[in-house]
Order: structure tokens, then sequence, then C-alpha cells
């Protein structure tokens, strides 16, 4: 890792705007002289050095007009895509690789076709709608602009459950308030932690290479080498052979989604439908010859350092082939009542819940109607993953505070000295910083409207004043040490579960209130989180911050409108959205996890489920071994220093791996595994020089072309109701895998055990 490479042959000279502040840095720090007189200094991470181009030229504007308008356009209709497909059984997630593939002859054509003149000549004003060639800084900021609106919109899922699952009144107007101050919230944060998230070397935001590395292949002019392919050309076959392949696995042969071979070998034993099903069991030798099956929750394999997906492996066998199964077979928490993998809530006899009757008219549990039905039970897996999520958020503290306190605080007291730059972060010193007063301006400002909103219409949000502060008190707090872990790692411990925890208790039997102090606690970092690795990639492309941040807070105000707008029209159109009993593909997985969350935290409250009136009380023994295990490998690293592994092993992301399940599958996780392997290790240690080349521009490929295609089958056959009804559409093929095994169940369609 800190090994610097100068394989890189020659600098990429881009252009940027004219937003200069050269008086910033002495002289010997100029950019310029940097490039020109040290052409070999580079980031001291091997696959920065080997992605990232080291140049800049500021002589071209990035503030155009086709700038604006392909970025609008692409943030819009990505929201719009992305929110219209997220409520579907099989999820497709259009990521912003695709609108940077397409705007590119766009943003030529308007580059040869509008006219040069220019308006208000002479004044201050002065502007032209074509002012050159469409450059690759134009193409930046469009793709930020496309990123806004390329994720989900974390405050939408409690819209959908107040509407669709609890059936009771929000209005539009208040779920817009709550949409735009969840999103905008994490810009306050993200300002706070920029010097210690984007300036260092160290911080390097493993996914941006994959974005670096296809601005590359669609700008840099290359010579095509005698019997191979330049990355162009390499780009547009992989794009072809994805977009043409995923008619396969996105209409003919649906079953490619998850092969779970061992549930076919034995079609009437349960046992083995548990250990075989990809999508309702262990997983045990399924594979998925699907893109969006490898990359829909975990992100590209291909972004992933190995030891990344080395400790996502380890901590995925750890929970669901070791901890899961010795839970079930031993009936810990009467496990074999319920199916082994499932988000699904249940009663003591092993029917679902009926969360409806336990709710009183003013959207409260009712005590007498809970007492009738009886305590709540979790699946064995959906217990074990709160239990991990409790060691996963210790660990992430302990573990920072371990391996990078001694950083943190140096970069506290050096405030970025010249000596602790790299390239990038020199080059970057040439251009007028963000102001800290903006980021703070607009993090009081949220805050005051968030404090408005849930005060004036507490009917309807329930959350008090103090929570809103108390869940702005978490965020912050989370930020640095989960921001690290994802610039190292490309992987993120997520808080939802321990800002659950705390406003269920302090809080009990308020379900909204409880999804909106999960969301304000929770999302407002993630968005952090977000908005300082699109501040990473405007540091390596050297666009200007200021312009950064102006289409940053633009494109995420454009794409929280358009996901709320396309959202609640699904909800007013589609008759019952989300109504897994129906055969309708609108079955809304993740908002289903989202609802089963808020009963068990909000409605019925922590204490009756995991504190001193709950059946799974244990489980909070999780949290100690999560704080325990870091300071292990920290011992262990101190006492044989020279066994490097050791230094790799990351405890927040091993014990956090499974963090996406549900609604992640096992299938998703060992397909992610192994094309990680292959990528991780196997070609980046064995052919170093087609993973420097073809590695991150594959993996921008395969997310295009399985985007192109997905859309297109949805509104050529999906829109009128075209299926084939055949065998190889029957996803997994375990039917038993989601039966319980204890004796004397009675559930339909399971057998029943004597």
């Amino acid at each position: 890792m800190a090994d610097s490479s100068r394989e890189i042959t020659a600098p990429l000279i881009f252009e940027a705007d004219n937003e200069e502040d050269d008086t910033s840095l002495p002289s010997s720090s100029n950019p310029k002289a940097a490039v020109n007189d040290e052409p070999e200094e580079n980031s001291p991470i091997r696959q920065v050095a080997l992605t990232v181009p080291t140049g800049d030229d500021p002589s071209l504007p990035v503030l155009t007009f086709r700038m604006w308008v392909l970025g609008a356009v692409s943030c819009a209709l990505l929201s719009f895509l992305n929110q219209f497909f997220w409520y579907r059984t099989e999820p497709l997630t259009i990521t912003a690789i695709s609108a940077q593939i397409a705007v590119v002859p766009l943003g030529r054509l308007m580059a040869s076709k509008l006219t040069r003149r220019a308006f208000f000549k002479g004044t201050r004003w002065e502007f032209t709608l074509n002012p050159g060639p469409f450059n690759v800084k134009e193409h930046v900021l469009i793709t930020i602009f496309a990123n806004a609106g390329a994720g989900t919109v974390y405050a939408i899922h409690v819209v959908t459950v107040v509407k669709v699952f609890y059936k009771k009144h929000i209005t539009f107007f208040v779920s817009l308030l709550v949409v735009i101050t969840t999103q905008v919230l994490g810009f306050g944060w993200a300002g706070i932690f920029r010097r210690y998230l984007v300036e260092p070397a160290a911080m390097w935001w493993p996914a941006n290479l994959v974005q670096v590395s296809l601005f590359r292949a669609l700008h840099e002019k290359e010579e095509r080498p005698k019997g191979g392919l330049t990355r162009i050309q390499f780009f547009l076959i992989a794009f072809i052979c994805s977009f043409a392949y995923y008619v396969f696995p996105g209409y003919l042969f649906e079953m490619l989604t998850s092969l779970s071979w061992v549930c076919w070998a034995f079609p009437k034993l349960v046992l083995t439908q548990q250990l075989g099903s990809g999508l309702y069991g262990l997983g045990i030798a399924a594979f998925g010859l699907d893109w969006s099956t490898i990359s829909a929750y975990l992100g590209s394999p291909l972004a992933s350092p190995w030891f990344a997906t080395a400790n996502v492996a380890a901590g995925f066998v750890l929970v669901m082939y070791v901890l899961t199964p010795l839970c079930y077979w031993f009936n810990v928490y009467k496990a074999k009542t319920f199916p082994i993998f499932s988000d699904d809530l249940f009663t003591s006899t092993g029917l679902s819940y009926n969360i409806s009757s336990i709710v009183d008219a003013n959207f409260h549990l009712d005590l007498a109607a809970y007492e009738r039905e009886g305590p709540l039970y979790l699946s064995t897996f959906f217990a074990m993953t709160y239990g991990v999520g409790f060691a996963a958020l210790t660990a992430t503290i302990v573990h920072v505070g371990l391996f990078h306190g001694r950083e943190i605080w140096e970069l506290s007291k050096a405030s970025f000295k010249e000596k602790t730059m790299d390239i990038h972060t020199k080059l970057m010193r040439k251009y007028k910083q963000v102001p800290e007063w903006w980021f703070v301006v607009i993090l009081v400002s949220n805050i005051g409207l968030t404090i408005f909103a849930c005060e004036y219409y507490n009917e309807q949000l329930q959350l008090p004043w103090w929570g809103v502060l108390l869940a702005c008190g978490i965020a912050i707090l989370f930020t640095l040490p989960i921001g690290i872990i994802t610039a190292i790692t490309n992987q993120t411990p997520g808080l939802n579960i321990i800002t659950e925890y705390i406003i269920g208790y302090i809080y009990p039997g308020y379900p909204v209130a409880n999804m909106c102090f999960k969301v304000y606690g929770y999302i407002s970092m993630t968005q952090a989180v977000t908005f300082l690795q699109d501040f990473k990639l405007g540091h390596y492309m050297k666009i200007p911050p200021r312009t950064m941040f102006m289409a940053q807070i633009v494109g995420t105000l454009i794409a929280g409108v358009v996901y709320l707008g396309t959202a609640w029209w699904l909800m007013e159109t589609i008759p019952d959205i989300c109504d897994t009993s129906s055969s309708s593909t609108w079955t809304c997985p993740s908002d289903r996890v989202f609802y089963d969350a808020s009963v068990i935290w909000g409605l019925i409250g922590p204490r009756r489920i995991f504190g001193d009136e709950g059946t799974y009380e244990a489980v909070n023994w999780f949290f100690l071994g999560g704080a325990v295990a870091p300071i292990l490998v920290w011992l262990a690293h101190k006492a044989f220093p020279e066994q490097e592994w050791i230094g790799l092993i990351n405890m927040p992301v091993l014990i956090g791996a499974t963090g996406m399940m549900p609604p992640a599958t096992a299938v998703n996780y060992t397909t992610w595994i192994v094309v990680g392997f292959l990528s991780g290790f196997v070609a980046y240690r064995y052919r170093p020089e087609w993973w420097k080349k073809h590695n991150y521009v594959l993996s921008g490929a395969l997310d295009a072309g399985l985007a192109f295609m997905g859309v297109l089958l949805y509104f050529c056959l999906g829109l009128e109701s075209v299926e084939l009804d055949w065998w190889g559409n029957d996803l997994d093929g375990c039917p038993l895998a989601s039966c319980p095994t204890a004796k004397g169940v009675v559930i339909e369609g399971c057998p029943v055990f004597y």
C-alpha cells in the first residue's frame, strides 16, 4: 500500500476554469512546477498512482451551459429510474456510469452545433453557450450531478412505510421537508471533515478509481498497442457484451440470478434447501451469473481492494456458516420454529405477526393488544444481523481510535503543512477553497428547519426537537470513523441500528419518530460520506472546490424532488404496491425491512425485544465483543510487526460484512467474493498490466450494459406484462428453503415434522 509507483507513462493534461488563487501557496509548491520539474512525483497509494493523472492545466471553463443542461437532465433521469425500479422484487440500480457514458456524444454534439456567439459582451455577465470542445472537467461535473441521482433517497422509506404499510396520513409537503433536510444536512459534516477525509493521500476512496479510469478511457488519446486494445475499444466491447448478455438473466433465463444447484439435487429435503438456497437459505455453493446479483448491494467487486474483500469474505463465512447454523440447529430462541433466513416477524408459533392489531388509533403501541398477541420473534439470521450490527458499531470506534488515532491527531496539529501533501493535494491548493462558513450556514439552517418541521408537524412526524439534536450529535460523532473506513476499504458500516436502539429506549411506542430519528442520525452521516467521496473525485480530476460544491447542492435538491415525486406517483397509482401475497413484481423488499425495523425498534421498542423485558437480551453482548475484537488485532499487530497481513485485518468491515443482509441474500455475497478475488488478488498480482489498464474500465462497462438493457427490457416488455413462464424463470428453485423444522409447526406448503 505504501509502495510508490511511477508506472504512468505520461500525465494527462486536463483543463480547468480560471478560478485560481496562486497566492495561497509558496512558489515552491506551484502546481505547474510540480508537474514540469518533478514529473515522477505521484501518490504513495499504488492503485491511485496507476490510475489517476498527475497533471492539470487551468485553461478551459467548467461551468458551461452544456454542463448545466446535461447535468440536470442526467440527475433527474437517474433519480426517476432508480426510484421507479426500487419498489420491484429485484430492484435495479442505474449507476452514474450510465450517464457518464451517455453524455459524451451529447456533449460533443452540443459543442459542434451550438452557437459560439457571446452574450452580454463586454460586461461581467458575458457568457457563451459554446466555449469550445467538450472537455473532461465538464464531464466530471455532469457525473457529479448524476451521482446525486444514482443512489437512493433513504427518507423515502419513511414515506412509504407510513403510507403503504401502516396506512396512515402524511402530506407531500411534510415528506418533502424530511427528504430535503436529510439529504442536505450531511453537507455540514462533510465540510467539517474535509481536511481528514479528502486531502490526505491515505484516504484514497477506491470506488472513485472506476470513474477516473473511465474518464481517461473516454478522453485520453491512446495508441492501440500491437495485438491489443485501447481502453475505449475494450470498454465498447465489454459494454456491448454486457448489454447483450443481460437479456438472459433479465428476461429469458432469470434463474441465472441464483443457481442453487444443491436444492435441485435434493428437491424434497428441507435441510438441503436451507443449506443451498441462494435467496432464502445459506447459499452453500450457490452462485449467480448476473452482474446485478454481484453488484446490487456491495457495489462493484472490481473496485474493492483485495484486503477489504478478504475481510468481507471472512465476516460472511463467520456469520453465515458458523454462527447462524449453530444457533439454528441448537434451537436458540426457538430458531427451528421459523425459517433460517427471513426478514419477516413471527409469533411464538411460527405464524406471521399481525402488526396492525397492536397499533392504536393515535399511531402508538396498544399495550393491551400486544399482551394478547404475545412477544415478537425473529428468524435466526435476522436476530444475528442485529447482533453483528451492535458489534460493528463498537468495533468501528475502537478500530479507528487504535489504528488511526495518532494520524487524526497529527493532521489536526499540522493542518496540512506542505510536507503532508501528495501531488494531488498540491495541485488542488491553487484553487479557491470552499469557506468553512458556507458549510456552517447550511448546517445551522438545516437543523433549524428540521426542528421546525418536527415541532410544527409533530402529529405526522412524532419526533420532538431534542430528538433532532441527539440524532445530529450521533451523526457528527460517527462521520469521521466511518468515513475513514470507507475511504480505505470501500465498505461503509451503517449507523441505522444504533440510532434505532437509542431512540427506541428513550422514546418507545412511536414508530414514525423512530424512523425519522434513524434517518436524521444515519443518513446525514451517509450523505456526508457520499459528498466527501464526490469531493475526492473532484480532487483527483482537479475540479475547483467551489464549483464542485455548487454542483453537489443543486444535484441533491433536484434528486430529492424527483425521487419523492416518483415514489408518490407510484404509491398513488399501483394497486397493492408492496404486497407480497399477490403476484405483483412491486413487493418493495428494502421498504419491508425498513418497516420491520420500525416495528421492532419504534412501535414495540428495544426493551421489549432486546432489553430486560424481551426475548433477545443476550444479543447485547455483541457490543462488548465488537469492542474487544480490534484490541486483539492491534495487540497482535504490535507483537508481530513483521506479519503485515495482521495489520490488514479490519474488524469493522469483517464484523459488519453482513450488514446489507437482508435484503441482500447469500448469493449476492458468494458471487461478489469470487469476482473480487479474481480481480483484486489474481489479476492484480499476476496480470498487473492488464489490471492497470482494464480493471476499472471493465467495471464501468458491466454497470452501463446492465443498466441500458434493464431499462430497455422494462419499457419494451415489462410495461406490457410480456412474460415467459417456464422453469428457467423460477428464481432459485428452492421452495422448501423458507420452511421451519420444529416439530408440530404447521405452515402452508411445508412438511410437518413429528
